[in-house]
This record gives C-alpha cells, sequence and structure tokens, in this order.
C-alpha cells in the first residue's frame, strides 16, 4: 500500500508514491531521484541528507514523507542559481573546504539557511550550524575557513539574498 505525497520541491509542485512509514530522504532519492541528498547514518547525526523544509535546515532521514505534505522543500539542486549559493560553493573550492564531498551538500545547505538569516555571523554562528554535519575527512578548518571568507566578503554589489519571511 502506498499513498500520495505532494509538496514543493525547488520551486515546482511534485507528487510522488510513498510507502507508510518512509522517510522525505527516501521520497526525495527514490521517487524523484535527487541526487544532492545523501544517504549517511540515517538517525540524524550525520547532516548528508539535510534539506531545507520551509526555509528551515532539517535531516530530511528524520521526516516522514507524509510530513512533507503542502510544505517547501528545497535541495541543493534548487540553489544552483542562486547568488549566496553560487558564493558559497566558490569559497568552498578556493580554500579546499571539502575532500570525498559526501558531506559538502548538507554542509552548504546549512551555511545557506544560516547566512540567509544572517549576513554577518560569528565563528560560535558558523560552527554552530555545521555542528550536525558529519564530515568524515576532517576538512572541518577549511569549512569553516570558508564560511568566514562569505562572511568577510563584501557582498553589497551582489544580488540580495534570499531572506526567510518572518512570521
Amino acid at each position: 500500500m502506498s499513498v500520495d505525497v505532494s509538496f514543493r520541491l525547488n520551486g515546482r509542485d511534485v507528487t510522488s508514491e510513498a510507502h507508510p512509514g518512509s522517510t522525505l530522504l527516501d521520497v526525495l532519492k527514490h521517487g524523484l531521484e535527487i541526487v544532492s541528498v545523501k544517504r549517511g547514518c540515517e538517525t540524524g547525526e550525520c547532516g548528508a541528507c539535510t534539506v531545507l523544509l520551509d526555509g528551515a535546515p532539517v535531516d530530511s532521514c528524520l521526516v516522514l514523507a507524509s510530513k512533507a505534505n503542502g510544505r517547501d522543500i528545497r535541495t541543493l539542486e534548487g540553489l544552483v542559481d542562486d547568488p549566496l549559493m553560487r558564493e558559497l560553493q566558490a569559497r568552498f573550492t578556493k580554500t579546499n573546504a571539502f575532500q570525498c564531498g559526501f558531506c559538502t551538500p548538507g554542509m552548504l545547505i546549512s551555511l545557506y539557511a544560516l547566512f540567509s538569516e544572517n549576513d554577518e555571523p560569528s565563528t560560535d554562528d558558523i560552527q554552530r550550524a555545521v555542528e550536525g554535519n558529519l564530515c568524515r575527512c576532517g576538512a572541518y578548518l577549511e569549512i569553516i575557513g570558508a564560511a568566514l571568507a562569505v562572511k568577510r566578503h563584501d557582498r553589497r554589489g551582489a544580488a540580495p539574498s534570499p531572506r526567510k519571511a518572518k512570521k
């Protein structure tokens, strides 16, 4: 037995079949073939499956697919043309903030959420933003360095980054 789950994914309305008990991760990976969302620990410890759910970073392995009904979900694929995400990716590349790249999508999503809310986060804010993302290669210093480079970079000439609407 399966049910249809409908939500907005990266700016477009989608419907996918899900079995009862399926997670959002299952639907994204298998039903919708989203490649940036990685299956890691499946217990919410590694952050490899991080997505934005209504603008907030969540571990998609911990969200039941049925709880995604009617919600807005953004993955790295939906942010590739966003100026803030492009800057984060450029800084990751310049500072070698990845080795194997497995954790990179989740790290980028977590940092994107932080910078969307706070133009000038402290080092502590940056560390807290990625504390739920495990990098098995140990590139934490480079990841923090990349985020600090975004913070220091003068973005006044760039298009404004999207802000999560205050409720």
